[in-house]
């Protein structure tokens, strides 16, 4: 993935089509995020989510960057 993860912790991760999903952990502020990159078309987003909300985001990161924008 070329998202920069400086300090961050990849709690799991999932590649499909082309697609990367990251769930990171941020230690310093306990922050959880998901990081997507598409290798077909180079788009790439990372988008901080509820730690309660965690794998759903995972699953399902698109809805998520919707929700955040």
């Amino acid at each position: 993935m070329t998202i920069t993860q400086e300090k961050k912790v990849e709690l799991a991760h999932r590649r499909q089509g082309g697609i990367d999903v990251a769930l990171l952990w941020q230690p310093d502020d306990n922050t959880v995020s998901v990081a997507v990159e598409d290798e077909r078309t180079g788009d790439a987003f990372e988008v901080e989510v509820p730690r309660e909300k965690a794998m759903e985001a995972f699953e399902h990161p698109y809805a998520f960057a919707r929700e955040a924008a």
